[in-house]
């Protein structure tokens, strides 16, 4: 067994100091001292893929990121883990613990996860080792770790066994809920704009200074095939895990920071609004385009026309929400948002259907990735 601070302090020396996750009772030392210490930042996750996604986020803005989870949320990480950090060579460190251990008693719900634990990291290619239970073992450990990221350009696991690190408690800053927002309705002045439409509108009023993260499918799509710039990410696969990697990108750079997402892919999951809600940088502004369907899967229908996301992202947090559904409302409230304090969401309800003739990025994920991130290393 070990204190916390003996593994901790080693990483923030090789630049891990930027932590997130979702706590198990094998972590509660861990992740306690890691909300203490002074030297790190730890932002709470609502689930484990999301968790990946914000240290994703955090590696593109030039942090060393660790997630961290039990076993049994590990299949939450499997979506980001192959479709997110693999495509785009995304190094995360990832701490899971090994509830249902073979060989030790446990409860139900964690017998097959505990078999196939290292299997299932073995499946998806990502290299582990046990967590070090001897502070003389740490080093080494972690040089290893290091050097398996830096070689492949792939995650890297260490699965902590119960009782791996001393509890010493929890010394954690309280909570100060944030006033609540403000709504602003833009609604009613047009028609609904096309996606290509809104996207264009966009491009016109971005600034060449803001971080644009664009989400899965066709809104990436027709944001390379209108303008590619190397303000742009263009997220493929990974649903639902734009905005959590904006925030983890919005966190650790002072420029403005914009998502751009859609209503399916932002309804899958949702509880990263409490988490941009609760951690508000003022430099994020969440743009939702809303068509109410799957554009890119054959249309099918979502769930969005009976959800007021405006509504939504104030009860989380959200510093500002804004509606609107045409273009000249979209102008106006954009303009409005870009100027306000964040986070802000802005809700765009649109009208289905996409350019004819969409292309696709040219280069690879992992090239616009380090675009992206020597981007945003720029002064």
């Amino acid at each position: 067994m070990i204190k916390a601070d003996a593994f901790l302090e080693p990483a923030r020396e090789r630049g891990f100091d930027f932590y997130t996750g979702v706590p198990c009772s094998f972590l509660t030392p861990f992740i306690n001292r890691a909300i203490g210490h002074p030297g790190l930042r730890y932002i709470g996750a609502a689930s484990e893929g999301e968790a990946i996604a914000i240290a994703a986020g955090a590696w593109l803005a030039g942090k060393r990121g660790v997630a961290m989870c039990q076993n049994s949320g590990l299949g939450n990480t499997v979506n980001p883990l192959t479709s997110l950090t693999y495509p785009f060579r995304i190094p995360v460190l990832l701490v899971t613990t090994w509830r249902g251990q073979p060989g030790l008693k446990d409860e139900p719900q964690h017998e097959l996860m505990g078999r196939i634990t290292d299997r299932l990291l073995d499946d998806m290619e990502i290299p582990h080792q046990p967590f070090p239970k001897e502070s003389s073992a740490i080093p080494a450990a972690l040089e290893a770790a290091v050097q398996s990221m830096a070689e492949t350009e792939r995650p890297y696991a260490f699965i902590m066994e119960k009782g791996s690190v001393q509890n010493d408690g929890l010394d954690a800053p309280a909570r100060t809920p944030p006033p609540p927002g403000k709504r602003q309705d833009f609604c009613g002045t047009g028609e609904r704009p096309s996606r290509a439409e809104a996207l264009g509108a966009f491009l016109e009023l971005v600034g060449e200074a803001t971080a644009v993260i664009a989400t899965t499918g066709k809104c990436g799509r027709e944001l390379f095939t209108l303008s590619d710039r190397e303000q742009h990410l263009y997220q493929v696969g990974s649903m639902g895990c734009a905005s959590g990697l904006g925030l983890g990108v919005a966190l650790n750079v002072a420029r403005p920071v914009v998502v751009l997402d859609g209503d399916g892919a932002a309804l899958m999951k949702l509880g990263t609004l409490a988490t941009i809600g609760a951690y508000a940088p003022k430099n994020f502004l969440h743009l939702l385009l809303d068509n109410g369907m799957h554009d890119s899967t054959g249309g099918q229908a979502t769930v969005s026309d009976s959800v007021d996301f405006a509504a939504v992202a104030l009860a989380c947090g959200y510093a500002h929400a804004f509606v609107a559904d045409s273009c000249e409302g979209f102008r106006k409230a954009f303009q409005r948002a870009a100027s306000l304090p964040g986070p802000t969401l802005l809700h765009l309800r649109i009208r289905p259907g996409s350019l004819a003739g969409l292309g696709r990025p040219t280069e690879t994920p992992a090239n616009i990735a380090r675009r992206f991130q020597a981007f945003l290393g720029k002064t």
